[in-house]
């Protein structure tokens, strides 16, 4: 009876994961915009959805006296695989992934998309070679895509609020390619 019982369960549990599989078919390019489409020869290793948010701060613009802008300073989100468990956390600068395995690499931003006034350029990035073993050894492209938010934040900057820090929530995912 116990034997019956947990070969139920574990056709269930894998049943289950099918269903979540098949709610987000896998990748494709196809509607990308040609400048963040990863290079021919390279080929989907992993991906992942990320949640978090990016900070900015209230600066004064450089040889411009008198006038402020909100300046990137950095992301800090988690990476979600396809199945909905934590696989990497991403935050900078420099712009850095690190595996749940401890593996790390940072990139080098090869080109970018507007993906509309309310969210975060699509992006493709060169990795640089990873540090430590794991799964982020080998990645040569990641791609950001299907932004939602992260944009600079509206509210005002000045002299009465330089040196302020936003943080702004955003929403992306992170697809990682290695060479085939």
């Amino acid at each position: 009876m116990k034997i019956r019982l947990l070969l139920t369960l574990l056709t269930l549990a894998g049943l289950g994961a099918c269903a979540n599989q098949a709610l987000r078919p896998a990748f494709s390019q196809a509607d990308l915009p040609d400048a963040v489409k990863a290079p021919a020869g390279h080929a989907v290793w992993m991906e992942t959805a990320a949640a978090g948010d990016i900070t900015y701060q209230c600066r004064a613009k450089k040889d411009m006296p008198g006038q402020f802008e909100w300046v990137f300073v950095g992301p800090d989100a988690g990476l979600k695989d396809r199945r909905g468990q934590l696989a990497a956390r991403y935050f900078g600068p420099p712009a850095t992934w690190e595996s749940t395995d401890g593996s790390r690499l940072t990139g080098t931003q090869v080109a970018v998309a507007s993906n509309g006034n309310t969210n975060i350029t699509l992006q493709l990035v060169k990795a640089n070679p990873a540090a430590g073993p794991g799964v982020m050894q080998g990645v040569s492209y990641i791609q950001r895509v299907a932004t939602v938010g992260g944009i600079a934040p509206s509210a005002p900057c000045g002299a009465a609020t330089e040196a302020a820090t936003q943080r702004v929530p955003y929403q992306a995912d992170y697809i990682f390619y290695r060479a085939m």
